[in-house]
């Protein structure tokens, strides 16, 4: 039986990759400055998901515009973008519309080419160690079209891999992407190994309540990605980022 990574991936080739699109490098906005600064107004850096399946339905750009807006508004530190189509209800679009928010861009898809990269303009791309993807060339890939490669795991096994290469944004996923149980022990017994190697390190998933975001950042998180929980009301977001 097929796993939903197994059918992304499956969707995904026989879409095929969009036409590419280039951008100044010098554009890129940067998400660790953007949690810095956040931190320091004495917020927790939110990087906030517009995710459309969390809706049922696709977003309009108008939608997603206003979502970005919002983000923006109630101090997110960035915006992470589902683009996937299929399965999550993505567009790459969507991308290019969050981005005239002002905040940093995170593109969130499952990347398994190298031609996918370049599909949308987008300041930090998602990059999946599940996918059993090269990661030192992806990262290489990503940065030299003005991405930065923020590097999902999961495992030890895949932050031993990440930490062996040059990306200096991992995070750590509470979501098991094969069962897709969600358990925040995940991150904390993985984080003090990413402390320790001295990357910016991101909790993703799993956070639903101010509660669930002082633990992770308690457990070392230099910033949480949150999606689901700010769907249906963006404004929660400045109640979750209070430290």
């Amino acid at each position: 039986m097929h796993s939903l990574i197994d059918d992304i991936l499956q969707s995904s080739r026989a879409r095929g990759p969009g036409a590419g699109e280039g951008w100044p490098v010098e554009e890129r906005r940067d998400l660790v400055a953007s949690a810095r600064a956040a931190r320091g107004r004495g917020m927790i850096p939110i990087i906030a998901e517009i995710k459309p399946k969390a809706l049922g339905r696709a977003l309009a750009q108008e939608e997603v515009a206003a979502y970005a807006r919002a983000y923006a508004q109630y101090g997110a530190c960035a915006i992470s973008v589902l683009t996937e189509p299929t399965h999550f209800l993505g567009r790459l679009e969507n991308a290019r519309t969050a981005r005239q928010a002002g905040l940093p861009v995170l593109r969130k898809d499952f990347i398994f080419s190298e031609e996918q990269l370049s599909e949308v303009q987008a300041d930090l791309v998602l990059l999946i160690a599940a996918l059993n993807i090269d990661l030192d060339d992806f990262i290489a890939a990503a940065r030299a079209i003005g991405m930065e490669p923020l590097v999902e795991v999961h495992s030890e096994e895949e932050l031993e891999r990440a930490l062996g290469t040059e990306a200096e944004i991992i995070g750590i996923n509470n979501r098991n992407l094969k069962t897709l149980e969600v358990d925040l022990e995940t991150f904390e017994r993985l984080a003090p190994r990413a402390r320790e190697a001295g990357v910016f390190l991101v909790a993703e998933s799993g956070v639903h309540t101010p509660e669930d975001a002082r633990r992770m950042v308690q457990a070392g998180a230099d910033a949480l990605l949150v999606g689901t929980e700010l769907m249906a009301e963006p404004w929660r977001l400045e109640e979750i980022n209070r430290l």
